[in-house]
């Protein structure tokens, strides 16, 4: 093989690999991004060690590098390794812990703060969570990816979108010069046929009924899910509701933006059968225990399995989040409220800047209508078959 000189490292323009012998090789991308790789085999197993850019490693470098990295594996010992304990490189597990704890105060929701780093545990870290990050390349992301690509396919491009989250940490951090080749990745994969799912909702030609069989039987998870039915609000935003955020006599609820998905605060209109519901939840309350829904356990709010167990011991298979669509549905087809203002009354940011600039005000007083029109269909049958 004839070897590389220092003008011809310079002149390779060509996208492929180009040999010096010995397993060396420079290594010049689409992009004509040059790196250099060596190329080793051990116990009958091949392995391709990067050694750095060609921009920043000359070609007699290169060559010490790839000579030490054959010696090392000559010896036993595992060179990229022992080069992370040399540069201080996280392996791929460690700098998944460290993106975490960066991110994670950053985020509202603490059911994703959790799914965050356990779906790598499930799926990354078995399959390359010990190798050090700067060595984390397209097809072991890939081998990871297709064994739920198409059995799991939202846990599979959440997973893909985590990784690249990492790997992009590390060029950041300097850990690593590139990112994933996310192109060649998704080319390799195939198609998924997964169909958006929707929240389940119940239809509302059947809530009144619900309704008035929830109340068959009292207890903070039974009243917390009506309270999110009148107010139609989201699970989070009810169980974590505290009594400094209700103001009975204005008949107004404040949700934080901390609380809220869009990050802004959501004003609620209370309507009457709301205000009577807060007000007996008083007698639930524990001392100085500011959540208006408590849980079990002292200074605990309610889980959200808590809600979905009440609709499913009551033989519903909807979703709690689906009541949001059963308001939405109810407005359009029973109603002549306008569709902005049931979007301003489910917290939803408008998309049309357009529109949005002329529904600055919160329109609270007509949005108070419409609530104490839904609490009113919610309690029963209406004669009018069109409200208002």
């Amino acid at each position: 093989m004839k070897r590389l000189s220092a003008l011809g490292v310079k002149g390779a323009d060509e996208p492929g690999r180009y040999g010096d012998g010995d397993g060396l090789y420079l290594v010049v991308g689409r992009g004509g991004a040059k790196s250099w790789i060596v190329r080793v085999q051990k116990d009958g197993r091949r392995r391709d060690i990067g050694l750095g850019s060609a921009s920043k490693v000359p070609l007699k470098l290169a060559r010490e590098r790839a000579a030490l990295v054959r010696s090392q594996m000559e010896a036993g010992i595992d060179p990229v390794l022992e080069r992370r304990k040399r540069d201080g490189i996280p392996t791929f597990r460690e700098a998944a812990i460290q993106v975490h704890n960066e991110h994670k105060l950053g985020w509202k929701n603490g059911k994703h703060r959790d799914q965050w780093l356990a779906t790598l545990k499930a799926y990354a870290f078995p399959a390359f969570g010990d190798v050090a990050v700067s060595e984390v390349h397209a097809p072991v992301v890939r081998d990871a990816l297709i064994t739920i690509w198409l059995s799991k396919p939202e846990t599979a491009r959440r997973l893909r979108q985590r990784i690249n989250t990492i790997i992009d940490w590390a060029v950041a951090k300097g850990f690593r010069e590139t990112g994933l080749a996310l192109p060649v990745i998704d080319k390799s994969l195939p198609k998924q046929r997964d169909r958006v799912r929707h929240h389940a909702a119940m239809p509302y030609k059947e809530l009144p009924k619900f309704i008035a069989a929830l109340r068959q039987r009292e207890s903070v998870g039974r009243l917390a899910l009506e309270a999110l039915i009148l107010t139609a609000a989201r699970s989070s935003e009810i169980r974590l509701a505290a009594w400094s955020e209700v103001d009975l006599e204005r008949r107004i609820w404040t949700v934080p933006g901390s609380r809220m998905k869009a990050g802004r605060e959501h004003v609620v209109p209370l309507s009457k059968p709301a205000i009577a519901l807060f007000k007996r939840m008083r007698k639930y309350q524990r001392g100085k225990d500011s959540l208006i829904f408590p849980g079990a356990a002292r200074g605990k709010s309610l889980s959200d399995m808590t809600l979905t167990k009440i609709l499913r011991d009551m033989d519903r298979t909807e979703t709690v989040h689906g009541f949001r669509s059963t308001f939405r549905d109810w407005v359009a087809e029973r109603t002549d409220f306008p569709s902005e203002l049931a979007e301003v009354a489910l917290a939803h940011v408008n998309s049309d800047k357009t529109e949005a600039a002329y529904l600055r005000s919160d329109q609270r007083e007509k949005r108070r209508f419409l609530m104490e029109k839904w609490a009113t269909y919610c309690d029963g049958p209406r004669l009018n078959p069109r409200e208002p």
